[in-house]
């Protein structure tokens, strides 16, 4: 039993996110109340409950309480309805949106773009995310990251965070090479935590994420450019929540020639093998983890 508990991946992540939280709460660095961060619990436990019935599958709440500390640290509203909504959202999107038994849709971050493209539409102003309440701190960018390092090696998904990150890193740089402006400048957004704190936690879920490594590095990279064509050319403040959900979209493209198994909860890294899945071949579905 405790041998199980140490080698699932979700354990650790539910330990980091809740100290993160904890944190952002106590030193009252994060706007969110406790009343919100249960309104959020128990709409996510509410609907994975009602999905598991519905699809005769054992109920699993951990999915649900990750995905509740995910949108307690990114997302916020000044009333209760918008962020149940994205819980809803969420955890619904891993039932409803499924292909080749995997759920399409990171369910943090669906939430989370349901509720911004609300929020520009029929509920303008209902709902934000958070990258300001992070600040630029270097030592809480640090603290993220090396937090995210040890969950990211469990869930065998390291080259995830490094992959969207350095190709990131690369493009606002050499935009402020190209420019002329200081290297102060890129630096000090790449020190964002909200954006740290995205890499590691949200872009690297290994359900939602291609299973093999080369297809790990196209998504990855596919995320990061889009990311910054968005937030750099279109001006979009939440581009790399945009960019992941696109991503999500293309990821069946990609698996498509991605010959590795599809990854369980515990999985070491997966290799890469010799031959193609073909296209007519499917994985078994899987309950919406």
């Amino acid at each position: 039993m405790m041998k199980a508990i140490f080698k699932d991946p979700r354990h650790y992540q539910i330990v980091v996110l809740s100290a993160l939280l904890a944190f952002g709460v106590t030193t009252r660095a994060f706007e969110i109340s406790p009343a919100q961060v249960a309104a959020i619990l128990a709409t996510a436990l509410g609907v994975q409950f009602l999905g598991s019935f519905m699809t005769a599958v054992r109920f699993e709440p951990r999915s649900a309480v990750i995905t509740t500390l995910s949108l307690s640290l990114l997302l916020r509203a000044d009333a209760l309805a918008p962020l149940m909504v994205a819980a809803a959202v969420a955890i619904g999107s891993k039932f409803t949106l499924r292909l080749y038994g995997k759920h399409v849709f990171n369910p943090a971050n669906a939430g989370i773009i349901a509720m911004l493209i609300l929020s520009q539409t029929v509920m303008p102003g209902a709902a934000w995310t958070t990258p300001g309440q992070w600040g630029t701190a270097l030592w809480l960018a640090a603290a993220v990251a090396g937090a995210g390092l040890f969950v990211t090696y469990r869930s065998a998904r390291l080259d995830v965070p490094f992959i969207f990150l350095g190709t990131y890193a690369a493009l606002i740089i050499a935009r402020a090479l190209w420019l002329g402006d200081p290297l102060a400048i890129p630096m000090l957004r790449l020190q964002n935590g909200a954006l740290v704190l995205f890499a590691f936690f949200m872009i690297s879920d290994p359900k939602t994420t291609p299973d093999g490594a080369l297809a790990r590095t196209v998504f990855a990279a596919g995320a990061a450019l889009i990311a910054y064509v968005l937030g750099y050319h279109f001006y979009i403040t939440d581009g790399i929540f945009y960019a992941l959900a696109i991503m999500c979209i293309i990821r069946p493209a990609i698996e498509a020639l991605d010959p590795a198994p599809q990854y369980k909860w515990g999985d070491p890294v997966s290799r890469l093998r010799p031959f193609k899945r073909l296209p007519f071949s499917r994985p078994h579905p899987m309950p919406a983890e």
